[in-house]
């Protein structure tokens, strides 16, 4: 059987570095916001070339507290707008209404499956504050006309990056293409910790400064809150750790494009429909999605093959129960996509005679 993703193995490559690290961590007597988190924030900031990051519990905490940090920078407001694409994970979303603010869903391009650009303007009314941007399945958005309507309408950008990490667009690294960015360390992602954890990146003094304090009971000094904040931090040992694996994350995506191409060389059956790449983009390949009408039966088939898949996601987030009031709306794009998408495997730890026969029994379908 070839799984979609074999975590264990992924991860016992790095597996005495990590074990080393969660002892040194052990041995410190410090577990919270210590030195680990401290120099995982400064190396993770200069890896995606902003001034601030900060660790955090997970991704939809990072995108949560970007907002609330601009709510109380008084930049946002309740009942403010934040443009979000319709076709992305729901964790996108539940960061903008957690606060209070209104999700305003806009419909992918059909072939890069990030939001199209040139559906935003109409969206926009004095009630808008902010663009979110999603880099999807790890390919940065088309940010050129993202960044001309936030100068023209004063928007802030938020990107999020919990599938990107370590992809670029015109040789900047996501993180650093908008006004704060939310990573997800979820295990599974391209840099992955052994549990839970994100981050923030930022160039924005203000808004770290803010943000610091919230996601430590807005606490800045022990005892004394400055604001009604959250306990929201990165864990020592998933700093430990994931220092470790940042040292590796290139390679990582190195090896994942080099996998992608293959597929791209050998899947032939015209039923298929491959990833379109933008030019200008370093793609981060967290995710290789195709799509076909017949999607479930091949995911079906493939599993008769010995071939595990996945579908990233089945049900879009205005046709969930939690958001019922965007139910009517009819997102034909979001829907197809969501109808026919299937992410294939695609990671370090595969061979390229497992891909090159993946290929094949996808061309026998």
């Amino acid at each position: 059987m070839i799984k979609f993703l074999d975590l264990k193995k992924l991860n016992s490559k790095y597996k005495k570095e990590i074990k080393n690290a969660i002892q040194n961590v052990i041995d410190s007597g410090w577990y919270i916001l210590g030195k680990e988190v401290e120099a995982f924030e400064k190396e993770f900031a200069e890896y995606c070339g902003t001034k601030y990051c900060l660790g955090v519990g997970n991704g939809l905490d990072a995108l949560s507290l970007i907002i609330r940090g601009y709510k109380e920078l008084g930049i946002f407001k309740e009942n403010d707008e934040i443009i979000v694409p319709a076709n992305t994970y729901v964790a996108s979303i539940l960061s903008i209404s957690d606060n209070n603010l209104k999700p305003v869903l806009v419909e992918p391009d059909i072939n890069t499956y990030n939001i199209n650009h040139e559906l935003i303007e109409e969206k926009i009314t004095d009630k808008t504050k902010a663009i979110m941007v999603v880099h999807l399945y790890g390919q940065p958005v088309d940010m050129e006309p993202i960044w001309e309507m936030a100068k023209k309408y004063n928007l802030k950008i938020i990107e999020d990056s919990a599938q990107a990490h370590g992809a670029e667009y015109k040789r900047i690294k996501t993180g650093n293409l908008g006004d704060a960015s939310g990573f997800s360390f979820y295990p599974s992602k391209n840099l992955g910790a052994l549990g839970d954890g994100g981050a923030i990146t930022t160039n924005d003094k203000d808004l770290y400064e803010v943000i610091k304090a919230l996601r430590n009971y807005g606490s800045i000094e022990k005892y004394k809150n400055i604001y009604k904040g959250v306990n929201s931090r990165l864990d020592e040992i998933q700093a430990a750790i994931l220092r470790v694996k940042l040292k590796y994350l290139d390679r990582e995506i190195e090896v994942r494009n080099q996998l992608a191409n293959i597929y791209f060389q050998n899947i032939k059956n015209k039923k298929i429909i491959l990833p379109l790449i933008l030019k200008d983009v370093k793609h981060g390949w967290h995710l290789f999605v195709i799509r076909t009408k017949n999607r479930d039966k091949l995911k079906i088939y493939l599993l008769e093959k010995g071939i595990q898949t996945e579908t990233h996601y089945p049900i879009p987030p205005h046709k969930q129960k939690a958001y019922k009031e965007f139910n009517h709306l009819n997102l034909l794009i979001t829907e197809q996509i969501h109808n026919e998408v299937l992410s294939l495997p695609l990671n370090s730890t595969l061979t390229k005679e497992e891909v090159m026969y993946i290929s094949d029994i996808i061309n026998r379908f």
